[in-house]
């Protein structure tokens, strides 16, 4: 599965480069995300707009590493779901326990906003 990174200030924007289904979003790529809580910069902005398929599996997967950005002070944000996505993790129950959002823009902001109220909260 071909990853793009793309490092900025406060998060890493990572990108689907190819079509795929959750069968190819590898344990190597959710290592890959979870890598990222061991960086100065520890946010992350996950773009999915090319996932066609997901599984319980990976949904799964994804609200776990997502559980241990947060506890480590770190936002994890999934953005630019399909519809068939979004409804599938909404029939599963897990759309509502996930932080996303539809565009990339939106994720930068949610990021931002994190980071302000962890300063504010002085985490």
């Amino acid at each position: 599965m071909q990853l793009n990174i793309d490092t900025k200030e406060k998060f890493h924007l990572i990108t689907l480069v190819n079509e795929t289904s959750s069968a190819t979003l590898t344990d190597e790529t959710l290592a890959t995300l979870q890598s990222y809580l061991h960086n100065n910069v520890k946010n992350v902005v996950f773009n999915i707009a090319l996932l066609e398929e997901m599984d319980v599996s990976t949904a799964e997967q994804l609200v776990f590493i997502q559980q241990q950005f947060y506890e480590q002070g770190a936002s994890f944000v999934i953005c630019s779901l399909s519809k068939k996505i979004e409804a599938y993790l909404d029939s599963i129950g897990l759309l509502e326990v996930m932080n996303i959002t539809p565009t990339e823009s939106e994720a930068y902001d949610i990021v931002q906003m994190e980071e302000i109220e962890r300063e504010l909260l002085g985490d």
